[in-house]
């Protein structure tokens, strides 16, 4: 810093000393002259510039000094404001991108799945809440339990059917959601009308083409009447208070949340493992994100009714028409379009038949699906950009089968290396 003000003052001082000659110059052999000035008023004309003079190159000393302390070059603060200007008298011809957003961020799969308060986790509810899950007494004609419509491990958390099968054989409006991972979500059931996983626990016990129980009294006089139930329910909540239906769902909801999966190839190579994924996955993967599903399916849970940091929790669909809207009966019995939960994407390879509906059983027609109806990857699109007052064209080609191959790859990628496992077992 000190050398910067030797330059200043090595500088600014011969040139002070030729500013005030010049100064003296002019007045004595010009401007004096010119007005009429005798010898003492060319001195005091004199004077009075170079004290001016002098005022000035103070000011701009002092300036100098400050800058030089403040470690930002003087010119450079002068030439911000002029490119700035510059950049304002353009900006009306000018027709800037949009700034770019930030690039996606993947992230892995917590290894525990958060509690709320008025339910804390602990091993014996969690015991408790298995044994509940897989009890016939809950269903009216003790045929069915949770885990009659949720296998855990041979069908990924579902059922595989089309459509769930309640007591005595009937058919449900809707597919069946997988269990695993229902944890992280926000919102359960297609329609999202669940606020948490212990009111999602009690619906299907109540629901008369589901498991079709009368009432939650019913529900707790046939624990009730099961001493051993009476001695877990009175061991994990503390109290000799009978079996009730809130703690019923309270202690199936502890369980669920013990169905995590956090050990899938994708999870792998987010933690590091950058041998987890093979060609196809990893374009898949760049695809996922360029084509768009990443606006739907984002955050650790590939859900935006997920409770890592998504959005929206629901979605119309189908958002666009397509020929699949008929060929799969996409839209409600009325001719309208549904507002459905936004699903997880992890274990999908593992839970067809696909969709609200249950209609598709391919997972490659599930991606072209979801390509043309949501992302509107059906062909060639006007635009109309009113402020440019222009038509423009988009290409909205639909996905290549290379693309599609690629995307699939990548959705298996999401399935757990230990339900993979369990379910090649039990198939077996």
């Amino acid at each position: 810093m000190s050398s910067e003000l030797n330059d200043v003052l090595a500088i600014g001082l011969p040139a002070l000393v030729i500013g005030v000659a010049s100064l003296t110059l002019m007045i004595h052999r010009e401007l004096g002259p010119f007005s009429g000035l005798n010898t003492a008023g060319k001195w005091l004309l004199t004077a009075a510039f170079g004290m001016g003079l002098l005022a000035f190159g103070l000011k701009m000393a002092v300036a100098v000094a400050l800058d030089l302390r403040a470690g930002t070059p003087l010119l450079a603060q002068f030439a911000i404001p002029f490119s700035q200007a510059g950049a304002a008298r353009s900006e009306r011809f000018a027709n800037p991108a949009p700034p770019r957003a930030p690039r996606y961020v993947w992230a892995a799969l917590p290894e525990q799945a958060p509690s709320p308060a008025d339910n804390p986790t602990t091993a014996a509810k969690v015991a408790l809440g298995r044994r509940l899950f897989f009890e016939k007494k809950l269903s009216a004609d003790g045929s069915l339990s949770c885990s009659s419509c949720h296998d855990l491990f041979a069908k990924g958390g579902g059922d595989g059917l089309s459509r769930a099968r309640g007591i005595a054989r009937q058919r449900g409006p809707r597919n069946t959601p997988t269990v695993w991972n229902a944890a992280f979500q926000a919102v359960l059931f297609w329609d999202g009308r669940a606020p948490s996983l212990e009111e999602q626990a009690g619906g299907p016990i109540l629901n008369p083409i589901e498991m079709g129980l009368a009432s939650a009294a019913e529900a707790e006089r046939r624990l009730a009447a099961d001493a051993s139930y009476r001695a877990d329910f009175a061991a994990v909540f503390g109290d000799d208070r009978p079996p009730s239906f809130g703690r019923l769902t309270q202690a199936i909801a502890a369980f669920e949340r013990t169905l995590i999966t956090p050990d899938t190839p994708y999870d792998r190579f987010v933690r590091g493992d950058e041998t987890a994924l093979d060609a196809a996955q990893l374009r898949g993967m760049a695809l996922f994100e360029t084509v768009g599903c990443v606006l739907c399916h984002r955050g650790a849970n590939f859900s935006d009714a997920s409770l890592l940091g998504s959005e929206s929790a629901r979605r119309l669909f189908p958002a666009n028409a397509t020929p699949y809207e008929d060929k799969y009966r996409l839209l409600l019995a009325d001719g309208q379009r549904g507002v459905w939960r936004v699903p997880s994407l992890r274990n999908v390879a593992l839970t067809g038949p696909w969709l609200h509906n249950g209609a598709v059983d391919q997972l490659e027609e599930v991606v072209r699906i979801m390509a043309g109806a949501q992302l509107g990857r059906s062909g060639q699109l006007n635009t109309w950009l009113n402020n440019d007052k222009m038509l423009g064209r988009i290409d909205r080609s639909p996905l290549g089968d290379g693309e599609v191959a690629d995307l699939v790859a990548f959705l298996k990628a999401l399935s757990s290396d230990s339900l993979v496992a369990r379910r090649e077992r039990k198939n077996r």
